[in-house]
């Protein structure tokens, strides 16, 4: 179950992750919006571009998932935790998203049960983080 967990945890992390940047990359490149990346989309956020929604999901869903996978692949530091709370943190980009947008689409549902099977798998790998110490980058 625990190697379960941890190949799913390393799944979505890597999708997390690669699909963040890949979504984030348009709106810092352009951050006024585009024809597929309408500015109407904007119209209830309190945002006039895409530029800060964009660092936001480069940092916290994309460069972050990077750092949590590398700590799961490596079994470094407290990866179960962080793997949970990568889980969190996309949860509540979720919530939030949702309600800037006021709507729910295909992809929040989709990358809900992604933020789900992280927040379960790392507290299914909380054993094994014990087990190794969960200390092996000094505690980090």
């Amino acid at each position: 179950a625990m190697k379960t967990a941890r190949i799913l945890a390393i799944c979505a992390l890597a999708f997390l992750a690669v699909s963040s940047v890949v979504g984030a990359v348009p709106m810092l490149l352009h951050p006024e919006g585009a024809a597929w990346l309408p500015a109407s989309l904007l119209q209830y956020s309190g945002f006039h571009t895409f530029l800060v929604p964009g660092l936001l999901l480069l940092a916290a869903n994309g460069l972050l998932a990077f750092v949590v996978l590398w700590m799961v692949l490596r079994r470094q530091g407290h990866f179960a935790w962080m793997t949970a709370a990568q889980g969190v943190i996309l949860a509540g980009w979720l919530v939030i998203e949702m309600m800037l947008l006021r709507g729910i689409g295909f992809l929040h549902v989709l990358y809900m049960a992604v933020a789900l099977v992280m927040i379960v798998c790392g507290w299914m790998m909380l054993p094994e983080e014990t087990e190794s110490g969960g200390s092996a980058a000094g505690g980090v």
